[in-house]
């Protein structure tokens, strides 16, 4: 068995992130479902892992282009990075994709029903990406960044309120996959962001913006779930030892 084999996709990703264009070119999760082998998720879809093995050993034996190493950052700089850019985005992205789908709805719906789906879905997704960062910015984020001042200034750490630092992030992935999910959902009925022939230009820049907004997300959770969460348990771990 070789390394491809062995080694998770988000395992990939968190070394390199030039390997998520590979996985998204074949619709393979790297986010959410990041916890799978290639090969596994190669027989999910049945698709041609020798093919798919091929591109991504070529890749990483090409130089890096300069990209930036999030898995070499301190947890503290990597969060202050995940909300001044993720979760920013998400507030900001999602106030005006909701207006645009009412818009959108109220205009293009006789022709168009997917549209209310469409917007029921990123309603929800608005709804609950909200309460979540809430979460991750004032419950699992202060205690991770309190970790990690602890282990830099040698002092001990009292035990939070939910145990194991593990349950929450359990949480917040069930969360994550939850998103992921929903967007799947949001692609297929708008045909992988294809704006009908009919299209004003509200519809176009809100099926771009919606694009955008999953493309986002996707890196926003692979931060999280490979390399943040990761190194919020093996720091806590160091606690135990």
């Amino acid at each position: 068995m070789n390394v491809l084999e062995q080694s998770t996709i988000g395992e990939y990703v968190a070394k390199d992130f030039r390997t998520a264009a590979v996985f998204s070119k074949y619709g393979i999760d790297f986010c959410c479902k990041g916890n799978r082998t290639i090969e596994e998720a190669c027989e999910k879809k049945g698709m041609d892992f020798a093919q798919i093995e091929n591109e991504i050993t070529q890749l990483l034996e090409t130089k890096s282009d300069g990209a930036i190493d999030f898995k070499s950052w301190p947890s503290d700089l990597l969060i202050d990075y995940i909300e001044k850019t993720h979760h920013r985005y998400v507030e900001e992205k999602s106030t005006v994709l909701v207006a645009f789908l009412d818009k959108l709805c109220k205009v293009h719906g006789h022709n168009h029903p997917e549209l209310f789906a469409i917007k029921e879905l990123f309603d929800g997704c608005s709804e609950e990406l909200a309460q979540h960062m809430q979460k991750e910015e004032y419950i699992l984020f202060p205690f991770i960044k309190k970790m990690e001042n602890a282990l830099r200034t040698g002092q001990a750490i009292e035990e939070p309120h939910f145990g194991t630092v593990e349950n929450p992030i359990a949480m917040m992935k069930h969360e994550h996959e939850n998103e992921g999910d929903r967007f799947v959902k949001i692609a297929a009925l708008t045909n992988n962001y294809t704006p009908p022939t009919d299209a004003c230009n509200t519809y176009k820049v809100t099926f771009a913006m919606l694009q955008e907004f999953e493309q986002d997300l996707h890196k926003h959770i692979h931060l999280e779930n490979n390399i943040l969460f990761p190194k919020a348990i093996e720091m806590q771990n160091r606690f135990t030892e």
